[in-house]
């Protein structure tokens, strides 16, 4: 380790210790929240307990989440907030769902812990700090003031005066050894009584899981109906009045052949409109080029029928399971519709990639911006699409654009055969 590296090291320190020591006041302060947010309680027969309650646990998670904030930079993890959310905006909802809640009486429970342990964790590392440096003072101090006692040695020994810097000397190292391992005991601390329980967690991913399963089985039910539709309206219309038309040919082929042909005629039309029908609807439910050339082909065609020049950029070192490639396909494709529809963008482009075992998709555009996931509209339906995939979709979208659309979708590759492109369609 050079010099600078070690100054640098020992400023982090420094400054570990004094962040450590300046939020001493703020976890004893906390211990105000706890006899107002029980007081609170016995009040809610009472109109003005309501409020009063709502509003006290209101201040103490916001308390909560900042040392859950606070814990989760120092080691490095993610703690969601572990609270339950009412099932409407009521006040009475509301207070129920609060007295109900474990994590309202975990958080009542970190108070007087985190009291105490911060202050641990905050003075300690502060006071071998301080005695440290009063070690190579405290000669000094000695000469020029007299009897001032330090630790266990005094002025008048003559041997202490060279002890009080050794002494300052272990003090400087056990800081330096004791300040991270403070702020992390500290955070653990947070972490153990702030983060979900593992009961709380279960049950939030069987909810979320639920809630997948309910919007997957309403959009297959919905795209049956639509299937049904399109084929009672398009292709069945279609192939009934075939159908009709030979027939009414068969009757006129012997007394009006010129009539029966141009029925024949009026047939082979609507046999052929019925047949492309039916090509669309299969492309609708999988187009065959996603089965025949994979993502990164049916992702070019999709660009290359596209009324904007899209640029597609992909890197799969193989091919993703079928359904988590459909997913992907259609949640571009409607991305891709609603650039076309709403957007007001002179292009769009496309980025694939694979890593760390999810497929990552980004879609963007240099449209007027605005975009959002609202009820029933095209980006809510993708997110429910990659739901039942535990997929997520994130959206960037400022007024005035630009516009991007990030999707992940968990997944493995099937092969090792690279399919790299890149172009413009």
């Amino acid at each position: 380790m050079t010099d600078h590296d070690l100054v640098r090291a020992a400023r982090a320190r420094l400054t570990q210790a004094a962040l450590g020591l300046a939020r001493t006041p703020l976890c004893v302060a906390g211990l105000l929240l706890v006899p107002l947010q029980l007081y609170a309680y016995p009040l809610i027969l009472v109109t003005v307990g309501v409020p009063l309650l709502l509003l006290f646990t209101a201040l103490a998670r916001r308390y909560t989440g900042f040392f859950r904030w606070w814990a989760g930079r120092v080691l490095e993890v993610d703690i969601p907030a572990p609270h339950r959310l009412p099932a409407n905006r009521g006040p009475m909802t509301r207070v129920r769902t609060i007295a109900t809640d474990p994590a309202t009486w975990r958080d009542l429970a970190f108070l007087p812990v985190n009291a105490i342990v911060g202050v641990l964790c905050g003075v300690l590392p502060a006071g071998f700090w301080i005695n440290g440096v009063l070690g190579f003072v405290m000669p000094l101090i000695w000469l020029d003031h007299g009897r001032v006692d330090y630790v266990l040695l005094d002025y008048d020994t003559p041997g202490n005066f060279v002890l009080a810097p050794l002494l300052g000397i272990a003090f400087l190292a056990l800081a330096w050894w004791v300040t991270p391992r403070a702020a992390r005991l500290h955070a653990t601390v947070a972490r153990w009584l702030l983060a979900p329980s593992a009961t709380a967690a279960l049950t939030d991913r069987v909810r979320v899981l639920s809630d997948s399963r309910a919007d997957t089985v309403g959009a297959q039910a919905a795209e049956l109906r639509r299937i049904e539709r399109d084929l009672h309206d398009g292709a069945q219309a279609r192939l009934v009045a075939l159908g009709l038309s030979l027939g009414m040919a068969e009757e006129l082929l012997a007394r009006d052949p010129r009539a029966a042909q141009e029925l024949l005629a009026e047939a082979r039309q609507s046999s052929t409109q019925a047949l492309a029908e039916l090509r669309q609807l299969v492309r609708g439910i999988h187009p065959p080029v996603l089965a025949d050339r994979g993502l990164d082909g049916a992702l070019r065609a999709l660009a290359l029928a596209h009324p904007l020049p899209v640029e597609v950029d992909l890197e799969l070192a193989g091919r993703p399971e079928a359904p988590v490639e459909s997913a992907a396909y259609f949640a571009v494709a409607e991305t891709l519709t609603n650039v076309a529809k709403h957007s007001g963008a002179t292009g769009a482009w496309v980025r694939v990639r694979h890593e760390g075992g999810r497929l990552s998709l980004m879609i963007g555009d240099n449209g007027r911006g605005g975009a959002e996931a609202t009820d029933g509209g095209g980006l809510r339906g993708i997110e429910r699409r990659l739901a039942a995939f535990d997929g997520t979709l994130g959206i960037a979208s400022p007024v005035g654009g630009p516009t991007i659309v990030t999707m992940e979708l968990p997944c493995e590759l099937s092969s090792v055969k690279t399919s790299s492109s890149s172009g413009t369609a």
